[in-house]
């Protein structure tokens, strides 16, 4: 498929979107005031691969303007917004290779097109470009280094590190304080009800919400479905997690028990079939399946189909399925992350802090010229408070500051009393 979406209609529409995110992202707008000047990307290769939305736009005009050369695809079938696309092709001239609804064949097209750009440095979500990348190096990529965005992709990574298969170091941008306690838990918190209110105009108060997973997301999700009334019923595989949600004042139980009860479904585990066949046939009539997880794994699609006698479209994010039992089912963004697939993904304030961390992280990677062992790495400390101190600073909030007695007093055991 072509590398632009070439419509003149679609780009005004996406650089409006742009201009807007723009203005609600002033740590990333402070970073790229800062290294204009000096330009640590310059002639740098950037390979993205991640949500084409108008937070990425800001995040590459950023890139672009201290230096980087880059090239661009979606992480996700459904998560491209056509008009930032175009946007991004014809007002900014980047190689944007991505359009929302591709088939998963074009999906993986748009990726090699990318990594046949020879990038130096990789920023991905979900891992798929970083996969990919493993499976076409041969010796001839001059490669750095590369960031991840999301839990999910962290995990497959530290997978390829474990099995001793990571070819070149990563930097775990999902992982940064100012990323996951932000961006998972505000963001997908707010964006993933967005979704499922978009796409159905449910009204959240009464109804049972089962929130499978209590991560940062999960838990996220769970705090403002409840805040908007919603009687949230937890479940959980790891017991400490579980601990914390029945703690946190949520009702805690197995999957098997609240798929009987649930009005809306929303998982969050990054693990495959956590709604399973027999979930969904004990499920009442009229239940709402969604996924806040990065792949479409998380809902048992194929039990969906062969539990159904039809299947109908209510409207652009929603299918309506006709149970065996009698009973129909509907599922939202085709199983596909509901915040982008059926709204407009996070909020330019919390994607803020994010990006930051990714431009940040490109950054020492580039400057690091491939002298990185392959492994993945932490954010280091000093870039989180860098970030959190500009965020801090951009909303006019002021905090205290050590004094030298107290700093001396914390470096050292301390008197008792």
């Amino acid at each position: 498929m072509s590398n632009r979406i070439k419509d003149v209609t679609l780009s005004k529409e996406g650089k409006k979107k742009i201009d807007w995110a723009e203005a609600h992202m002033p740590v990333l707008i402070s970073l790229r005031k800062k290294f204009q000047a000096t330009k640590p990307l310059d002639g740098v290769r950037v390979a993205g691969c991640l949500h084409v939305t108008k937070e990425t736009g800001v995040l590459i005009r950023v890139l672009r303007a201290i230096g980087a050369n880059i090239a661009w695809c979606g992480c996700n079938p459904l998560s491209t917004q056509d008009d930032v696309a175009a946007s991004l092709a014809a007002d900014e001239n980047i190689s944007v290779f991505a359009r929302r609804g591709i088939s998963k064949t074009e999906y993986y097209e748009d990726i090699h097109s990318v990594i046949s750009t020879d990038p130096n440095v990789t920023i991905d979500d979900g891992a798929d470009l970083t996969v990919e990348m493993h499976k076409k190096m041969n010796g001839k990529f001059t490669i750095f280094g590369g960031t991840e965005e999301t839990t999910t992709g962290v995990i497959r990574l530290r997978a390829l590190q474990a099995s001793g298969k990571l070819k070149y170091p990563i930097v775990a941008v999902n992982d940064a304080e100012t990323k996951h306690d932000f961006d998972n838990v505000y963001g997908t918190g707010q964006s993933a009800l967005d979704g499922i209110i978009r796409a159905t105009n449910i009204l959240l108060a009464g109804k049972n919400v089962v929130v499978a997973g209590y991560g940062h997301v999960g838990k996220g999700i769970a705090r403002r479905a409840a805040g908007m009334g919603s009687n949230v019923i937890v479940t959980e595989v790891d017991p400490i997690a579980a601990l914390k949600a029945k703690l946190d004042g949520f009702h805690v139980a197995r999957m098997d028990k609240s798929s009987q009860i649930g009005d809306i479904f929303i998982t969050t585990t990054g693990c495959k079939e956590v709604i399973s066949r027999d979930d969904i046939y004990n499920m009442k009539d009229g239940a709402i399946l969604a996924n806040a997880g990065h792949f479409n794994v998380e809902i048992s699609l194929p039990s969906l189909e062969a539990l159904s006698t039809r299947s109908n479209r209510i409207n652009e994010h929603t299918m309506g399925y006709d149970l065996k039992t009698g009973n129909k089912i509907y599922l939202i963004g085709e199983g596909r992350l509901v915040n982008l697939a059926a709204a407009e993904g996070h909020p330019s304030e919390v994607m803020d802090m994010s990006f930051a961390n990714q431009l940040l992280s490109t950054i020492r990677l580039a400057e690091s010229e491939g002298s990185l062992a392959p492994q993945v790495y932490d954010v280091e400390r000093s870039q989180d408070n860098e970030i959190a101190r500009a965020k801090l600073e951009s909303m006019g909030v002021q905090i205290d500051t050590l004094t030298n007695e107290q700093k001396t007093y914390l470096e050292g055991f301390g008197e008792g009393t």
